[in-house]
């Protein structure tokens, strides 16, 4: 692997308004995407964290520290152009969501998942209009075409920022309807994530901890945080 990395050469990072939104200067020079656009992001927190990423920066750049800075490229130079493709994909999740396959036994898993999970399945009703069904058992099982068809509608409204982090939320806990509740709020972003760990919680009470495996959720619940947190900050209001 290469030890290249592009050096440090600004001595602070600043934000600017554009016609769009919000960019970053290094220098006085705009910062790009690694595709050369502009970045313009529509949120002047955005912005700020992005500005912020690049100052904590020492002699050389490394992008693994620079989440906001990642999902506003990824918006830029993936989600722009391919927006229709991304949120069909996305809103597949509904038809095999988490959160509708139930386990059969024991009956601390299965009282666990419907104390959990049920909550949520409500909510996505009440509030998005799409009941989805549960079912026992790992084998798929379609779900009600009009919910998911409701569902699919509220992905593809998404702007390109919205959906890059949608996207994390979505394919780390593996439910749509978790993926919504977190750009809702519906409750704490940590919270949510224990949810979509239920089953790998209470394996790992029968069994012990796997190290391995251990290592990977933290990094995929730092992913899950960091893309809930770039949802609230992306619709926090600018002050006049």
């Amino acid at each position: 692997m290469s030890e290249w990395a592009p050096k440090r050469f600004w001595k602070s990072a600043d934000t600017q308004a554009t016609e769009d939104g919000f960019g970053i200067l290094l220098g006085g020079r705009p910062v790009r995407t690694p595709a050369k656009a502009v970045l313009s992001v529509p949120s002047l927190a955005i912005a700020q964290s992005i500005a912020a990423e690049f100052d904590a920066q020492e002699d050389r750049i490394d992008p693994r520290t620079m989440p906001f800075t990642r999902t506003a490229n990824a918006a830029v130079d993936k989600v722009a152009i391919q927006h229709t493709e991304v949120a069909d994909m996305l809103a597949d999740y509904g038809d095999s969501d988490l959160l509708c396959y139930r386990a059969e036994a024991p009956d601390d898993l299965v009282a666990r998942q419907s104390t959990s999970w049920d909550p949520l399945l409500d909510w996505a009703d009440s509030v998005l209009g799409a009941r989805l069904e549960t079912r026992v058992g790992v084998m798929h099982a379609s779900q009600d075409p009009a919910a998911l068809s409701k569902l699919r509608q509220n992905v593809h409204e998404m702007n390109n920022f919205e959906l890059a982090a949608f996207h994390d939320l979505v394919a780390i806990s593996g439910s749509l309807v978790i993926g919504f509740a977190a750009k809702a709020d519906f409750m704490p972003a940590e919270e949510l994530w224990l949810t979509s760990r239920v089953d790998e919680i209470w394996q790992q009470e029968q069994w012990g901890e796997d190290e391995e495996a251990a290592e990977m959720a933290q990094h995929k619940k730092a992913a899950f945080l960091h893309a809930s947190d770039f949802l609230r900050l992306l619709h926090q209001q600018t002050p006049r």
